[in-house]
């Protein structure tokens, strides 16, 4: 911070610890320029390669994100995590998405502004912001960025709180851009299920059976949460528009 300050820069500092998506509203909010840039403390990012997202982002995008390697993931379990979050959230989008979770990125400040309500104040705002800006429409482009190794500790494999966090991250994916999209699958998963146990218990025993009814139930519950989660997310977006139309 120290050093921030004598090469002339605005420094924000917390009176405590308040998470790393409340740094980043903190710093968007008090930022005067057209464009932000966000890098990871952790010696990860090259200060010298945002230039190359500038240079992206002249081209017409309104968010342009530096892309790892597997090299400049800081464990194998988090590489696979994070190759299983750009799968997923590609399907959902239908783009390519290189790196979901990269905290390297450059923005036009008043479209991510737009989206400062849905960010967390802790982990995932490379998630959600990401997410939101592919729903709205804004143009994101990729650009692959050599990272180094992080400095500092370790990572080490935490199965429960892990196992939470990805979870979690799953859902927000899903939820942030079209929830249907990932519990229409699950409900017809449960309603395939259902009938083919019916099948079978009514060739062996002539009976429909109270598995196969809670198989069918769930079907329709998961898809009615998924179609009230479609609607709450588009309201959510609806009311990020109108807040920027007023402004």
């Amino acid at each position: 911070a120290e050093i921030g300050r004598s090469h002339g820069a605005k420094v924000l500092s917390s009176p405590y610890s308040m998470g790393n998506g409340a740094a980043i509203k903190r710093g968007a909010r008090a930022a005067s320029g057209d464009i932000l840039v966000f890098m990871d403390a952790d010696g990860q990012h090259d200060p010298a390669h945002i230039q190359t997202l500038l240079g992206t982002l002249a081209e017409g995008y309104d968010m342009v994100v530096g892309a790892r390697d597997s090299s400049g993931q800081a464990s194998v379990h988090r590489g696979l995590a994070n190759r299983f979050y750009n799968w997923l959230a590609s399907r959902m989008t239908g783009f390519r998405i290189l790196d979901l979770t990269s905290g390297f990125r450059a923005a036009r400040a008043h479209r991510f502004r737009e989206f400062l309500h849905l960010l967390p104040n802790g982990f995932s705002y490379p998630t959600t912001s990401t997410m939101a800006f592919f729903r709205s429409a804004y143009p994101v482009a990729y650009v692959p960025i050599p990272v180094a190794r992080r400095v500092g500790n370790g990572s080490h494999i935490r199965p429960i709180k892990d196992g939470i966090r990805f979870l979690l991250i799953i859902f927000k994916i899903a939820t942030l851009y079209s929830p249907l999209k990932l519990f229409a699958p699950i409900a017809v998963g449960f309603f395939t299920l259902g009938l083919g146990y019916y099948g079978y218990t009514f060739a062996t025993m002539h009976r429909f059976t109270n598995m196969s009814t809670l198989l069918f139930s769930a079907a329709v519950i998961i898809f009615l949460i998924g179609l009230i989660s479609e609607q709450i997310t588009g309201l959510t977006y609806l009311a990020a528009r109108d807040g920027r139309d007023r402004e």
